[in-house]
């Protein structure tokens, strides 16, 4: 074989895999985008036929005549449907525009469509820790933005029937993975003492990898129920 041919032969291997590199990095940065945007839109839709076909029963406040000792206690909420939507958050912070379903559990198919809720931890408002993972890179970077969230920011959770708005307590934690006491009723490090109404937000960590994981806690600042208007937050 000469030099030539043997020159020719890896020059065209280097091409061809330069093409597969770049094809490769495009469906990652572009394509998965794509994807995920249409599967976000679909779930958005399904979210809202469904609140227009059955709304949520919505609590009422703590102290009313419904929640008084001699009536009956209400019954247990329905559980959510594994990888179905329940709610859509809205974090000003990341743009007016930003929105994403929230989804039960935090499978990889379900990641994909939107920010996963870790099954077993509160339900949005509850007490407890309401904790939600979603994406930094890759199926539409919903969390793309992570490390700009400051203490005070606004994290708005819509159930269909309430808005509840949470502060953000603390610029974003750095941890690794297996840090599972931050999704606690109660997280570590959090700086939240005792019982109450929370929120954690976690992301992967660097920006391209999956070392470490970025956590943010908030609180239930406010509610508002859904017939009076979106919250201040987000009529801006």
């Amino acid at each position: 074989m000469s030099v030539r041919l043997v020159v020719r032969t890896f020059s065209e291997l280097c091409i061809t895999a330069g093409a597969l590199i770049i094809l490769f990095v495009v469906y990652f940065l572009f394509w998965t985008g794509v994807k995920a945007a249409d599967a976000a839109e679909g779930e958005i839709d399904t979210l809202q036929s469904q609140w227009a076909r059955e709304p949520v029963a919505q609590a009422p406040p703590p102290g009313s005549a419904e929640t008084s000792p001699s009536k009956d206690p209400d019954p247990a909420p329905v559980p959510y449907r594994a990888g179905k939507p329940f709610a859509m958050m809205h974090i000003p912070r990341f743009g007016a525009g930003w929105e994403w379903p929230v989804l039960e559990n935090t499978a990889v198919g379900t990641l994909k469509k939107g920010l996963g809720h870790y099954s077993g931890t509160a339900r949005p408002g509850d007490t407890g820790n309401f904790a939600v993972a979603g994406h930094r890179r890759t199926y539409g970077d919903p969390f793309k933005d992570f490390p700009k969230l400051r203490p005070g920011d606004a994290v708005v959770v819509n159930d269909g029937t309430t808005w509840f708005t949470y502060r953000i307590a603390k610029k974003p934690y750095r941890t690794v993975p297996t840090d599972t006491a931050v999704v606690d009723p109660v997280p570590r490090g959090s700086g939240f003492e005792g019982a109450g109404r929370y929120l954690t937000l976690t992301t992967c960590e660097p920006e391209w990898g999956s070392s470490h994981r970025l956590i943010a806690w908030a609180h239930l600042d406010a509610t508002r129920p859904v017939s009076d208007g979106r919250p201040p937050e987000l009529s801006g």
